[in-house]
């Protein structure tokens, strides 16, 4: 089925992350203008935050604060029509991260650049849990011949912590918690896949053992050749995965089923958030040609811990 949707703005610079905010407001990344962003209900942009390099995935912490996926930028081709979109590592790349954004002041600060001495990579999606914590994807990076393999991680907001959950995984992108958090859902783009994995402990996941490629259970994948990009989840548990090649929003009950799959406007419809006073709001980003839209969603979306 087609997206019914209303633009909320336009001109953005490959946005991504989106976060509904409680006065109407949503903050965005440009992934490509290094940017936070945040897009008011009738549509104006102001700067939150200037961020360098390829911010990616946001969430709003216990503190109020906004962290964000440093992914360390990407080269871009930009087509005659305005279309954008990545094409491998930048060539000013110096490596990604966790950066944790203050909105009242705009003050940027590095939370996390490694993981036990080793390098984050390209850090892409978040959320954040009960306990004020977080897990992270990190998707890697494309260079020349090479790709990085990817991994789930689980920090501290106070940057006092830091495992990897996870690990290998073929470019893990959009990550989610269950309604109860005791499930956390990361999809992988090159794949197609999304992926399960039982909640233990703080930053531990129950495995399952090979063939299982990463230890998750797959809960499904998409009809014919589609990619997956990032998440959100609704109240129900259904988790609603970014889809890029099409361009839509591929709705997965929790036991598997493939419920829907929503099409956009363009190929890169990246994310999805949920907002608005009933949660029924589903704000989605379409990346390519810089625009946020808002669709009204059938059903409710699942509220987040902050």
């Amino acid at each position: 089925m087609k997206l019914e949707y209303r633009e909320v703005t336009d001109g953005l610079l490959f946005p991504e992350g989106p976060i509904a905010m409680p006065d109407g407001s949503v903050l965005v990344v440009e992934i490509k203008g290094g940017r936070l962003i945040r897009v008011q209900p009738d549509g104006s942009k102001e700067v939150a935050a200037e961020l360098g390099g390829g911010p990616n995935g946001a969430a709003i912490g216990p503190d109020g604060a906004c962290y964000v996926c440093q992914n360390g930028g990407f080269n871009w081709i930009t087509e005659d029509d305005g279309y954008m979109r990545p094409h491998g590592r930048a060539d000013d790349y110096t490596g990604g991260g966790i950066q944790k954004v203050d909105l009242a002041t705009g003050k940027v600060e590095m939370l996390y650049d490694n993981c036990d001495g080793v390098p984050l990579n390209g850090p892409n999606d978040i959320v954040f849990d009960a306990d004020g914590n977080f897990w992270f994807t990190d998707h890697g990076k494309t260079h020349g011949r090479l790709m990085d393999c990817g991994a789930v991680y689980y920090a501290a907001a106070d940057g006092s912590f830091i495992r990897q959950a996870v690990f290998p995984m073929l470019t893990p992108n959009g990550c989610g918690l269950s309604p109860d958090g005791k499930t956390l859902y990361v999809s992988e783009t090159e794949t197609g896949r999304l992926w399960q994995f039982p909640i233990i402990g703080a930053g531990e996941v129950s495995k399952v053992p090979w063939p299982s490629p990463n230890g998750g259970t797959l809960v499904g994948g998409p009809t014919g050749y589609q990619r997956f990009d990032s998440m959100a989840l609704e109240a129900s548990g259904n988790i609603c995965v970014g889809t890029l090649v099409t361009g839509g929003i591929t709705v997965f009950s929790p036991q598997g089923e493939k419920l829907e799959y929503h099409e956009g406007p363009e190929p890169y419809c990246t994310n999805i958030c949920f907002g608005g006073p009933d949660m029924k709001t589903a704000y989605v980003t379409t990346s390519g040609y810089g625009k946020l839209i808002a669709v009204d969603w059938p059903r409710e979306g699942l509220k987040l811990e902050y």
